[in-house]
């Protein structure tokens, strides 16, 4: 029985606010309506991102298990074509490319030559996988923006909409000369709904926003530490080509 009049209690109180909605002032209504859309584009906002990020995190992983499971780079970048969403997968296929055009040691038996061209190939691919890790990081910061803008920017809409509610019921009790709480509560009571409106915009925006940016920070440590193991293991790839061409040469 409680849990009946509960029920009922809680779709009366859904009700009164449906009506004090249609009943409030154009400016409310339409303070309310800006509120709906920026609330609106924040959730679309946050599902995509959510379902980015788990497709993303599913593929690093995988990745990173075929890269630390395999010793050659090339057999890596063949297979890592299948990753679609996966940033690590993509950075490290532009930097293996970056390494191929910039490898100048083939057909060269001065050691002295081989050794100082290794350090130009490194810088080049360590350019080319840090503007990729910039580029991956744009793209999972896409939307962020409009997230801290509704956080930002909710509560204050709602509340010029409050404020605005409450001068017209200010100059509807001057009109009537009444100040009784019968006169005043309704008017108060829909313009008070347009704070409420702008809290409700707000807290999941700035909640999400903190969310993916935590996501994204541990993004960067995580592929920071991929490009030292990868542009590491170019370097011993480098290494070893130059002792086998010294070994040749001699």
């Amino acid at each position: 029985m409680v849990y009946a009049v509960q029920f009922l209690g809680s779709g009366l109180f859904a009700s009164d606010i449906v009506q004090m909605v249609f009943h409030a002032g154009l400016m409310v209504k339409f303070v309310l309506l800006v509120l709906f859309f920026f609330s609106f584009a924040s959730w679309t906002i946050i599902f995509m991102k959510v379902r980015l990020l788990k497709k993303f995190r599913g593929e690093n992983e995988s990745f990173l298990e075929l890269f630390s499971s395999s010793r050659e780079i090339s057999k890596v970048y063949l297979e890592s074509k299948i990753f679609n969403f996966s940033p690590l997968a993509k950075i490290f296929r532009t930097g293996y490319a970056e390494f191929n055009r910039s490898k100048m040691l083939q057909g060269n038996p001065d050691e002295n030559k081989i050794l100082q061209s290794q350090q130009p190939v490194v810088d080049n691919v360590q350019r080319a996988v840090r503007k990729a890790l910039s580029t991956q990081t744009s793209r999972l910061e896409r939307g962020l923006t409009f997230l801290a803008t509704t956080g930002n920017t909710s509560p204050f809409i709602g509340l010029f909409g409050t404020v605005w509610g409450i001068m017209s019921s200010f100059r509807s009790i001057g009109i009537k000369g009444s100040a009784s709480l019968a006169v005043v509560a309704p008017g108060i009571a829909e313009a008070l709904i347009a704070t409420a409106a702008g809290l409700a915009a707000a807290i999941p925006a700035v909640v999400a926003f903190n969310y993916f940016n935590r996501r994204i920070r541990a993004f960067e440590i995580e592929t920071g530490n991929f490009i030292s193991d990868f542009v590491g293991s170019l370097e011993r790839g480098l290494m070893k080509r130059a002792s086998m061409e010294r070994a040749r040469g001699e």
